[in-house]
């Protein structure tokens, strides 16, 4: 689980952007609970995630706009929704070897989803749980 907190870290900008070094999830609660930066939402977009994906998912493009002019950070919310999202990229890019294949695969719809996309049930964090639970399935090696 280190590999995968050190990876949404590293994709939320490391040190520069958090402005301290995340190594534990520890540390990486402790990040979202100071807020993250809004330069922190340069890491979802370079991880893969459209500009409609982060303004569903984590802030509405409206309000990032307004933050920016005032300088303000996300707020905790919209930084937990950021790290998990971040969380099950890596998770998927883990399991399947790539960040095109990972990104493809969570935004297929899948049976045991109900047809649903593991993109959108990871906008909870029990739908993130189960998503995670699919991929440590595929990880290793069993049927999702």
């Amino acid at each position: 689980m280190v590999e995968i907190v050190e990876s949404v870290a590293r994709k939320l900008g490391g040190e520069a952007v958090l402005g301290s070094e995340v190594r534990s999830q520890a540390d990486l609660a402790r990040a979202v609970q100071k807020r993250l930066p809004l330069a922190a939402l340069a890491g979802l977009s370079q991880a893969g995630l459209t500009g409609q994906e982060i303004d569903r998912m984590v802030i509405p493009d409206r309000t990032r706009r307004h933050r920016a002019k005032r300088d303000e950070p996300l707020t905790v919310e919209e930084s937990d929704r950021a790290v998990r999202l971040l969380r099950i990229q890596s998770l998927a890019e883990e399991a399947f070897g790539s960040g095109e294949k990972a990104n493809r695969w969570l935004r297929l719809g899948l049976a045991e989803l109900s047809g649903e996309a593991p993109l959108s049930i990871a906008q909870t964090e029990a739908g993130a749980r189960l998503i995670e639970t699919i991929l440590a399935k595929i990880a290793w090696g069993a049927a999702a």
